[in-house]
């Protein structure tokens, strides 16, 4: 994964910086457990990034949960990534610091957007971190 080699001593080690993250995922029906990978949520203090990638696929959701109607995931799915960057626009939550707004994110829910348990590594670059996690985790299918 980018930004999470081993230490090897050197420049790049100088700009490696702790991360956290969690995956997104959509649970249709709470009580029988059964979800699917919607996005990543990424945040790294040292350098200031909190930031967030969704993408719902609609065909594994109807396979998974027929009755579950897209269009009322979607806009909570899209919030978050506006929470991420703070957009006032998008309600209290928003307004908050960048570590409480991640925090607030990635804490246990039981609704059907819900956030995994948080992961942490070292990245010198959050963006292509963020990008190769949501690549990997949610947008490829094994």
């Amino acid at each position: 994964m980018p930004g999470s080699r081993p230490e090897s001593g050197g420049a790049c080690q100088r700009s490696r910086a702790p991360f956290e993250y969690a995956i997104i995922r959509v649970v249709p029906r709470v009580e029988r457990g059964e979800r699917l990978n919607a996005g990543i949520v990424l945040f790294c203090r040292p350098k200031r990034f909190l930031d967030a990638r969704v993408h719902l696929d609609e065909d594994l959701l109807r396979a998974l949960a027929p009755e579950c109607d897209p269009a009322t995931v979607r806009p909570h799915l899209a919030a978050i990534p506006r929470i991420c960057a703070g957009d006032r626009a998008s309600g209290p939550i928003a307004r908050l610091p960048m570590p409480e707004r991640f925090r607030w994110l990635v804490a246990p829910s039981s609704t059907v957007i819900q956030a995994s348990e948080v992961h942490a590594g070292l990245t010198d670059d959050p963006r292509a971190t963020l990008d190769h996690l949501f690549r990997e985790l949610v947008t490829e299918r094994a």
